[in-house]
């Protein structure tokens, strides 16, 4: 079966069904969640159907988890702490400062890194995009291209749903004569897609042989990125939504026993003691119900109508206790059962809503109303904030790799380096993230103000023992080309040589 969708091949090689690699016995793990078959495309469908229902379940799991209000208030936060709007910026840039190359390349990677933020239409969706890869763990797009006008790059991406595809890595096995052992001989990746089952469909129709013929996609042809999260085999990629299944669930039963209690502890309700005297147990438990349903039910006379109704209103858990006591007791008696003293208790709700904010790294502070506001000074941020700080920059990092995917294949398509050159570059190539302006300003200002008084403490050493160029790099932490440009504004402000002797 011929693969679907374009291919990126290096340079002087011819791209066949299974790569040549050096024989090994242990097939190749590169950490992205694919399932390794073996066999012809047809013999997998039993591996692959097993496998992509169980991650659907997951993923199924995880959205019906972000519908909850707790775990929606935690994603928001960490979604808007990762991706910030500006008036004035793009929420990512690119930074080329330690790209070794040529000032025309960087030019060309940066107009080529705009390209794929407005094919990803980041400016407006990127909160949406981030959303959908934090929720699911993982992130899917179809990479469009003409392939007449290949050298155009992408014309569009298009988003592909988690539980419609599933990348495979094909193992070729041989038996290597002289000891017996089953070697890799090479291994062929691919994606399958196959449409999700639509409402109506017969489960078992879907799932039988004919309907598993799925689409089999060259892998140049999707952009993919996952959370970077495994379960213990590491068989199958997790969403980080993943350790809040149990929390969530035990706030759920908290949160429901408590509504449960309340409504039947609440209300006060009467014990009647009913005396039955001497009568057989048959009589007394006849005799009870009629007292029962004489004092339940209420006869209500309508005067438009003419008729009476019976206006009886049956409620289980604020029924009235009816007890039979017998002759030598003290009669008939009816006491109050007092409602529940304790109703207005949440310590446990709270518990296990906090413990739901810490599997999210989500600091439990900001569940509370009333807490301080944190105005970004160093005095001023938690352990916690910190914390989470540093989780949101790692999710940056992660999430990054989409956009380094899709610049990938837009340079390659466009001419303007080759497979070989991104390996080579694709390091040094670094994406910054909007921050919040205020809290952003407020950090700078504080940083160079630490910096200056650093600055003077170590000024009566420059030229001994340290050099302007280590102070330039180490203390004030300017880049090369900070230092490029500071020095040619002090070019520019300093005075006329000519002028200064036309004076004198």
């Amino acid at each position: 079966m011929e693969l679907f969708g374009f291919s990126i091949e290096r340079n002087g090689t011819k791209k066949t069904s299974s790569r040549s690699e050096p024989l090994s016995f242990v097939a190749p793990d590169r950490d992205d969640g694919a399932v390794n078959v073996s066999g012809n495309f047809y013999g997998t469908f039993v591996d692959f159907d097993g496998n992509i229902r169980n991650e659907n379940d997951l993923i199924l799991k995880y959205r019906e988890m972000a519908l909850h209000a707790e775990t929606e208030m935690a994603i928001d936060d960490i979604t808007n702490e990762s991706i910030v709007y500006d008036d004035f910026k793009s929420p990512v840039s690119i930074h080329l400062d330690n790209l070794d190359a040529a000032k025309n390349i960087k030019n060309r990677i940066t107009e080529e890194f705009d390209n794929v933020l407005r094919l990803l239409d980041f400016q407006n969706r990127g909160y949406e995009i981030f959303r959908r890869w934090y929720i699911d763990g993982k992130l899917f797009y179809h990479i469009i291209v003409d392939e007449t006008k290949k050298g155009e790059g992408i014309s569009e991406l298009r988003p592909v749903d988690p539980t419609s595809i599933k990348k495979l890595r094909k193992v070729n096995k041989v038996k290597d004569e002289k000891t017996g052992a089953i070697l890799i001989k090479g291994v062929e990746e691919y994606y399958l897609y196959k449409e999700k089952m639509s409402a109506g469909q017969n489960t078992a129709n879907y799932y039988s042989e004919e309907m598993n013929q799925g689409l089999k996609i060259d892998p140049s042809a999707i952009a993919y990125i996952h959370s970077g999260l495994y379960d213990i085999s590491k068989k199958r990629v997790l969403g980080y939504l993943h350790k809040a299944i149990k929390p969530l669930n035990q706030l759920r039963m908290m949160e429901d026993a408590t509504v449960i209690y309340r409504i039947s502890r609440a209300p006060e309700r009467r014990i009647f003691y009913v005396d039955v005297g001497n009568l057989p147990k048959n009589k007394a438990e006849q005799y009870l119900r009629e007292i029962m349903n004489r004092y339940r039910n209420k006869l209500i006379y309508d005067a438009d109508s003419g008729e009476v109704k019976d206006s009886r209103r049956h409620m289980s858990m604020l029924e009235d206790y009816w007890m039979p006591r017998r002759e030598g007791g003290r009669g008939t008696e009816i006491q109050t059962l007092d409602g529940g003293q304790n109703l207005g208790e949440m310590e446990d709700v709270d518990y296990f809503k906090t413990k739901l904010y810490q599997s999210l790294h989500v600091p439990a502070s900001r569940l509370e109303a009333d807490s301080g506001f944190n105005m970004g000074r160093s005095a001023e941020i938690s352990r916690d904030e910190l914390k989470f700080f540093k989780f949101v920059e790692r999710l940056r990092k992660k999430f990054a790799e989409i956009f380094s995917v899709v610049l990938k294949t837009q340079l390659i398509l466009k001419g303007v380096i080759t497979e070989e050159d991104w390996d080579s570059i694709s390091r040094d190539i670094n994406y910054s993230y909007a921050k919040d302006g205020y809290f952003t300003e407020l950090k700078e200002n504080e940083m160079i103000k630490e910096r200056l008084e650093l600055l003077q403490n170590m000024e009566p050493f420059i030229g001994t023992f340290f050099s302007k160029d280590f102070i330039k790099k180490r203390v004030l932490k300017f880049t090369e080309d900070d230092i490029k440009q500071i020095d040619k504004e002090m070019e520019k402000e300093q005075p006329d040589p000519e002028l200064l002797d036309g004076e004198e």
